[in-house]
């Protein structure tokens, strides 16, 4: 099961810096991601989405390299390009991958302007230890899947602070 999360930083610098630390972390198998998102909102209100991956371009260029290939079959490599481009850049912007885009759209409405916001799908983590490289990086929670425990976690985390150590018990001499 997934877990979607959503932290709102001042601006669009910020929500970067903290999701290339977090594909870090992918890349060392601390955290497993559907998707990762950066929303931002203007100045007049308009919402626009940085996905991590451009399904629209990629599909226009899977699609021009299968219409070169067909075309090449039929004596017409440049019209099999430009039909393939064409129908791999529909395809490609009509697949949805990840988090909904009118969801994050929706919910990045309630950021102010000039702000920005990330959303994560978060498939698998190794809590404690991006929690402890998440340390400090700032951040409003805004909304999460997580259980209320997992969730005062990571707002602490992102506000830099984390709980006190427990003091460890007295030990009584019974030797006597």
């Amino acid at each position: 099961m997934s877990d979607l999360v959503f932290i709102a930083f001042p601006n669009e610098q910020k929500a970067e810096e903290v999701r290339d630390r977090i594909l870090g972390m992918q890349k060392e198998y601390l955290i497993e991601l559907g998707d990762a998102v950066i929303a931002t909102k203007d100045e007049q209100g308009r919402v626009k989405l940085n996905q991590m991956v451009n399904t629209t371009a990629a599909g226009a260029a899977s699609g021009a390299i299968w219409g070169t290939l067909v075309g090449l079959i039929f004596m017409a490599p440049l019209v099999g390009t430009a039909i393939g481009a064409a129908s791999g850049a529909l395809g490609g912007y009509l697949t949805d991958a990840g988090i909904d885009d009118k969801f994050m759209k929706e919910a990045a409405g309630a950021l102010s302007p000039g702000s920005a916001g990330l959303f994560l799908l978060i498939r698998k983590l190794t809590a404690d230890k991006v929690l402890a490289d998440l340390e400090g990086v700032g951040g409003t929670v805004m909304r999460t899947s997580f259980d209320h425990e997992q969730e005062q976690k990571l707002r602490d985390a992102l506000a830099g602070h984390t709980p006190a150590p427990q003091p460890a018990p007295e030990k009584t001499d019974t030797a006597g």
